[in-house]
């Protein structure tokens, strides 16, 4: 109140941050914002989450909800909630595990949480599946989590899910591939037609085949 404001919108409705404000001699000089920078690429890396079929992103924060609100909205995530401490984050990994086995028809989905600090390890641990940041992220987010994204790209999660999505891929196709000359071979040999060059295939081969295969995933590359 010992100000002179007159002239001055000390906290603009676009502005969202911590406001800082400025006076000199008694005078109202301004303010200033600050707040974090979103990256480029953000926005494209959640686009790019949409179309591997996630079926909803939520953000959690601690910062205030007029920050939050507004990194939402540029964000265009599905919901938020803001000023959260820990211990409320792990109380939302919770709430959002039970929707989300409850709005499941036949299998629950997987929910998995990114983030890279200390406040966030206990929900990496909660999470289904818990993603870190390797070059920036603290120790005890990167020892809580399953998996360590070590560019620190956010992009890169897509990536691991299309990668994690391949290698079941390739597992399944081993197994019934191996299954599938196991049993031929077991009914060839009940009937007298199996040798031992086809028990040979059927052991080494088999294997040879099977690590080939898996090979493939070496030779994957970013669409």
């Amino acid at each position: 109140s010992n100000y002179d404001v007159r002239g001055f919108s000390p906290c603009p409705k676009n502005d969202f941050g911590t406001v800082v404000h400025v006076a000199k001699n008694s005078d109202y000089c301004g303010h200033i914002v600050i707040a974090d920078k979103t990256k480029e690429e953000v926005k494209d890396a959640l686009k790019d989450l949409r179309n591997l079929n996630i079926s909803k992103i939520v953000m959690l924060t601690g910062d205030n909800h007029t920050v939050a609100s507004g990194l939402a909205e540029s964000l265009d995530v599905d919901v938020f909630f803001a000023d959260l401490l820990p211990e409320d984050k792990v109380k939302k990994i919770e709430d959002l595990l039970l929707e989300l086995g409850s709005s499941a028809k036949h299998k629950r989905g997987t929910l998995f949480f990114a983030g890279d600090g200390i406040n966030d390890s206990p929900v990496l641990a909660r999470a289904d599946v818990g993603i870190s940041m390797g070059m920036l992220g603290s120790d005890a987010a990167i020892e809580s989590s399953d998996v360590v994204i070590m560019n620190d790209e956010i992009a890169s999660i897509a990536d691991a899910i299309r990668i994690s999505k391949k290698t079941v891929s390739i597992v399944k196709q081993n197994i019934a591939f191996s299954l599938l000359v196991k049993f031929t071979i077991m009914i060839l040999g009940a009937l007298g037609f199996a040798n031992m060059w086809v028990a040979v295939f059927g052991d080494t081969g088999v294997a040879l085949l099977a690590v080939a295969n898996a090979l493939r995933t070496m030779f994957w590359k970013r669409k």
